[in-house]
């Protein structure tokens, strides 16, 4: 009995987390597979026998969808522009307030984490101001005789504009992972390479940088994750526009699913998604794994 205790009693503090993580995580899951096979829309919500299995005609279709092969070129230029930037300005941040040992240090921790907790909506305001045709930033450039920019009108610009908001608002999370990341270094090695003579820019980049190595994987994988599924910028700021050109793969769910009413085609699109995402993590763990073996 004291056995079977042992072996079994540890699933009864896991069941919640369990039975949580199957509910909100694996269900959707699975219903969102089988709704991709089907001509789902609005009206199968209230008559199931609206609903018709199509087999794969939803994946077929998705896949000769000019649109949606703009919104995967769109979510992939948002990924490689933005990831790196959001890793190596959230790890500057952290080394520079870290080093920092005043007040004006201090207070830079809260003036980038702050557009974290900002709502979103209340930032489109003050950032659709700013990008506006009449708005500040062209009102700087004319002070240098710069003619006005189409921030968010121009179909090549409004990307990089959207990823800049983006990056303000990212930066602050990311940023206090690395802080508690450069805290838990031991003091001890800093010491030592003053000893030898180590310049502060060596000690940043022959101690913190290297020791910072999981947390920057942390952040990577996460980041990644967060720019595949690009939605509340394009959402908020562009819709998409113009001409598609800032439309992310999760926008096109999003415009199929609720202003289409085209429930399975576009959980035929977040299923993609989904199976993109598992592959990109699971490239990132075995690259990560490879460089711990070495």
């Amino acid at each position: 009995m004291k056995n079977f205790l042992n072996k079994y009693f540890p699933y009864f503090f896991l069941s919640p987390a369990l039975i949580l993580l199957l509910l909100f995580s694996i269900f959707p899951i699975i219903v969102a597979l089988l709704i991709s096979f089907t001509d789902a829309g609005v009206t199968g919500l209230a008559d199931w026998s609206q609903i018709h299995f199509i087999g794969v005609q939803n994946f077929k279709e998705i896949f000769s969808d000019p649109v949606f092969f703009q919104s995967i070129r769109n979510t992939l230029f948002y990924v490689i522009i933005g990831v790196p930037l959001v890793v190596v300005i959230s790890m500057g941040l952290a080394i520079a307030i870290n080093f920092g040992e005043n007040r004006f240090f201090r207070a830079f921790r809260v003036v980038f984490y702050a557009p974290s907790v900002t709502n979103v909506v209340a930032v489109a305001v003050i950032w659709a101001f700013l990008y506006n045709p009449y708005g500040f930033f062209n009102f700087v450039l004319g002070i240098f005789h710069i003619p006005p920019i189409g921030w968010l009108q121009d179909t090549s610009i409004a990307k990089i504009s959207l990823i800049v908001l983006a990056l303000w608002r990212g930066v602050g999370t990311n940023m206090l992972i690395f802080l508690a990341a450069v805290s838990g270094i031991p003091k001890e090695y800093y010491e030592a390479a003053s000893l030898d003579g180590a310049t502060l820019r060596d000690q940043i980049f022959h101690i913190t940088v290297p020791s910072l190595k999981f947390a920057t994987f942390f952040v990577s994988v996460t980041s990644l994750i967060g720019w595949l599924q690009f939605f509340d910028e394009p959402f908020v700021m562009t819709n998409g526009g113009p001409l598609n050109s800032t439309m992310s793969i999760s926008l096109f769910i999003y415009h199929n699913g609720f202003q289409l009413s085209r429930f399975g085609y576009a959980a035929a699109g977040s299923f993609v998604l989904f199976v993109a995402i598992i592959i990109v993590t699971l490239v990132m763990f075995r690259i990560q794994g490879k460089e711990n073996q070495l």
